[in-house]
């Protein structure tokens, strides 16, 4: 039995759930989103909640149980309020700026130190905000706005002598002696 997967999801007002076979429809004010259900679940609404619940009991059963719970409270609260990751530029010339693209979308450019600007051009359903030296990535589906902070982040990841490059807001980097510190207290 799964703990995650017993428990039932609220339906806020202002949300519009539709399932169909093994597709949920999740329709918000920021947004649509679906989701495939594994013919192992079954996914019902009722009292405005979302329960699911398994047709037999099995291993991957229980472990899809707990995923597809989280998974649609994650699309409810994405096309309600949103998702969103900060990441924080440090080195000296790191910069990062917003353009439009040729097809109308948002463009992050980034100056990390390399002869050319890298580009990142935000797909659909994500949006890009720069202030100062913090980048923030928002959407509504928490997989892509992660997935889109960590191409950004690998870009340039924080290096451990001097901690330049792009890390997440509040992130620690473990900082490594230098040869010269090394060499002093030996």
């Amino acid at each position: 039995m799964s703990r995650i997967g017993k428990q039932p999801i609220n339906i806020p007002d202002n949300v519009e759930v539709e399932i169909r076979e093994n597709l949920v429809k999740v329709k918000g004010p920021k947004g649509e989103l679906t989701l495939h259900i594994e013919p192992e679940l079954n996914v019902k609404t009722e009292n405005k909640q979302i329960i699911v619940f398994p047709v037999r009991e099995t291993k991957k059963t229980s472990a899809l149980w707990g995923l597809t719970q989280r998974l649609l409270r994650n699309m409810i609260q994405g096309v309600t309020e949103g998702f969103e990751k900060q990441l924080e530029i440090v080195g000296i010339g790191y910069r990062a700026a917003l353009e439009n693209s040729k097809s109308g979308r948002q463009k992050l450019v980034l100056n990390l130190g390399f002869s050319h600007p890298v580009e990142i051009e935000a797909p659909e359903g994500i949006e890009f905000k720069v202030e100062k030296n913090i980048i923030t990535v928002m959407g509504i589906d928490k997989q892509l706005v992660g997935q889109i902070a960590a191409e950004i982040r690998s870009k340039r990841k924080p290096e451990p002598y001097k901690g330049k490059g792009i890390r997440y807001l509040g992130e620690i980097v473990r900082r490594k002696p230098g040869k010269k510190a090394v060499a002093a207290t030996s």
